[in-house]
């Protein structure tokens, strides 16, 4: 039997902090703030809507958090049409944790599809860059700010 896939986006990387730690940058935007978006509404719960600012760019969206396994899994609904975004998060060793973000359920076909899928991968690859400066080395790269400058 053919397991039907769903297309979808893919970024990963080893972080060198504990799954906590690694884990609660996501979850509070005091800490995401310093290598994803500028301002989030609140913290990160199930059940809950959160908005999320890149106020550089005057942009903002809206994030449904669907699930939250402490340390291990966030799972959420995030822009429009939403996508579902899933941040694993597996701890190897005490002090390292390996992240994967998977985002899927995009409605585009064809050349917009590979694109969005292109988009997304990007995106979450500089997101996980940014993370793993900011919590390894307390250096924020600006990445985010710097992705689409103004011309």
């Amino acid at each position: 039997m053919t397991k039907n896939k769903t297309p979808g986006a893919e970024a990963q990387m080893l972080i060198r902090k504990p799954v906590s730690k690694v884990f609660e940058a996501f979850i509070d935007p005091a800490i995401t703030k310093h290598f994803w978006f500028t301002k989030g509404s609140d913290k990160l719960a199930a059940g809950k809507t959160v908005t999320w600012e890149w106020e550089m760019y005057q942009a903002s969206s809206k994030a449904f958090v669907k699930e939250i396994i402490p340390n291990k899994k966030i799972a959420i609904d995030w822009g429009e049409p939403a996508t579902t975004v899933v941040f694993n998060f597996e701890a190897l060793t005490d002090d390292t944790t390996y992240v994967t973000i998977s985002n899927y359920g995009f409605t585009e076909q064809g050349d917009d599809l590979l694109r969005k899928i292109n988009d997304s991968t990007g995106g979450f690859t500089t997101v996980l860059d940014g993370l793993k400066a900011y919590l390894e080395h307390h250096i924020n790269l600006n990445l985010i700010a710097d992705k689409f400058p103004k011309r």
